[in-house]
């Protein structure tokens, strides 16, 4: 298999590409956000390119390690005739970034182009409040063997634009997806708006393929359409591919051309974040944590500040532990990203200094943790809130394991036959009696002796 991606994605701007218009089209009645400019009426020139769409597409370019063209940047015409295009033409830039890297994974060329209207084809109406809106292009090399591959780009890739503030995200992203196998003619897929789409369209086109070349068949080059339509998804047959000169390419004659001066690359260096990609490499490196933890890590921005913060007075791995372990687990039970959450950094160093210092067990931290999110209350208000400040003194411990060990004699019996998971129902007799106050480790281990 060989896959390549060309996938769009809104830049984060407050106006449109060549006109004032606004972009928050989701919020606005249809058709109130345009203008001559963005409807192409008839002596309507477009306005000077939008600059900040342009930086945002150089620091995406230049996150994903691109080289910067630094020749003549100048906007085509890429013509074709559809209900959502009122020009007959979408502007699409040279590419501005070339050469670029991410996951393996080869980035041919970045550039900027507009996005056209919404078009409703059961309806047969066209909302125009999204035309305009300036995107920009990634359109990687077919370096991709597998629909995991692809996967797992597109995550990576969405990480990336969602660090660098530039763009939009996965709600905005459309991707056309290139598959062919076995050096056969390339295949199309448009309509993929997900990277849960583009796997389940992946994987359906790769064995529609393979079956057709079974059966003796050829595979055609096409546009197919990926139909959503449950667990696997489909595609169906649009049309037979364009080459690039049936878009009839002319360099659009009402825009100046432009440069990337070094200046301009300079300014946005001074204000790119740390790419995703590259802070796991720190992380790693700096921190000494294994590199699966200082994925979790940075998967969100926010979440890597806070844990950046948390070091500078806890212990890296042990911090790293907790943080990709039981804070993901409290995020993801609770469907929250950690900068929705109300966690703070220093929420997180209280509550794990409270462990070390031995004033909660780890079964009390893990309690407390689940209460935290959206949660005024501080770590320790809330260990005192639930009883849990404070770790019984080691007799204590003993006792419960005896009365446990005494008053659970068919448990003891299973263990000793061999049924070793017993243990943990005589674990939770001792927390119960101990209020959870035990230390869960020395607990298993004065039972095994005790038991034995």
């Amino acid at each position: 298999m060989m896959c390549g991606l060309e996938i769009h994605v809104q830049l984060e701007t407050e106006s449109k590409l060549f006109c004032d218009c606004p972009t928050n089209y989701q919020d606005a009645p249809a058709n109130s956000n345009i203008c001559p400019v963005c409807l192409n009426q008839p002596g309507a020139k477009p306005h000077p390119t939008n600059e900040k769409a342009l930086e945002n597409a150089l620091m995406i370019a230049l996150m994903l390690n691109c080289e910067i063209d630094q020749g003549v940047t100048y906007f085509m015409r890429k013509h074709y005739d559809y209900p959502d295009l009122p020009s007959g033409y979408q502007r699409t830039s040279v590419p501005i970034g070339i050469k670029g890297e991410l996951n393996g994974i080869r980035i041919r060329e970045i550039h900027v182009e507009e996005d056209p209207g919404q078009y409703k084809p059961d309806l047969g109406i066209v909302n125009f409040n999204r035309s305009g809106i300036p995107l920009v292009e990634i359109v990687t090399e077919p370096d991709i063997k597998s629909p995991e591959e692809a996967r797992n780009f597109l995550k990576e890739l969405i990480r990336v634009l969602q660090y660098s503030g530039a763009a939009r995200g996965e709600g905005t992203m459309r991707a056309d997806v290139n598959i062919s196998i076995n050096g056969g003619n390339r295949v199309e897929m448009k309509n993929i708006n997900s990277i849960k789409s583009a796997y389940k369209a992946l994987n359906f086109e790769l064995i529609r393929q393979k079956n057709t070349l079974k059966r003796g068949g050829f595979i055609k080059q096409e546009t197919r359409a990926y139909i959503d339509n449950g667990k696997t998804g489909s595609t169906k047959h649009m049309r037979f591919k364009e080459d690039a000169d049936d878009y009839r390419f002319i360099t659009d004659p009402d825009l100046p051309p432009m440069e990337i001066s070094d200046e301009s690359i300079e300014k946005v260096l001074d204000i790119m974040p740390e790419a995703p990609h590259n802070k796991v490499k720190r992380f790693v490196s700096e921190y000494k944590i294994d590199e699966e933890t200082a994925k979790v890590l940075t998967s969100e921005i926010d979440l890597a500040i806070a844990y950046e913060e948390v070091v500078k007075e806890i212990e890296p791995v042990f911090a790293g532990k907790w943080m990709r372990d039981e804070l993901k687990r409290v995020l993801s039970y609770n469907k929250l990203d950690f900068a929705d959450s109300e966690i703070t950094a220093e929420n997180i160093i209280e509550l794990l200094n409270m462990i070390q210092n031995k004033e909660i067990t780890v079964k009390a931290g893990q309690r407390i943790i689940e209460q935290m999110p959206n949660n005024e209350k501080s770590p320790k208000a809330i260990a005192e809130e639930m009883g849990l400040l404070g770790v019984v003194k080691d007799d204590e411990v003993l006792a419960a394991v005896k009365q446990a060990i005494d008053e659970n004699p068919k448990a003891v019996e299973d263990y000793l036959s061999g049924q070793k998971a017993s243990i943990n129902f005589l674990v939770g007799q001792v927390m119960r009696l101990t209020r959870g106050k035990a230390d869960p480790g020395e607990t298993v281990k004065l039972l095994k002796e005790n038991i034995e």
